[in-house]
């Protein structure tokens, strides 16, 4: 998911050197939103694998 924030990061970047405005804001929000996601899905997963670390010991 990481991957593809960073692919339309870079489409955004590409977009805003062209003059594309519209285009580079809706791939730059795109971009935003799966980066949030992903860090969300991160931090629970990471919760997730304390909580069974310390439950096997």
């Amino acid at each position: 998911m990481l991957k593809l924030a960073l692919l339309f990061l870079v489409i955004s970047i590409i977009a805003g050197i062209f003059g594309f405005g519209g285009l580079s804001a809706a791939t730059a929000g795109i971009a935003k939103i799966l980066f949030f996601i992903f860090i969300v899905v991160f931090l629970v997963f990471l919760v997730l694998g304390l909580m069974a670390g310390k439950a096997v010991l």
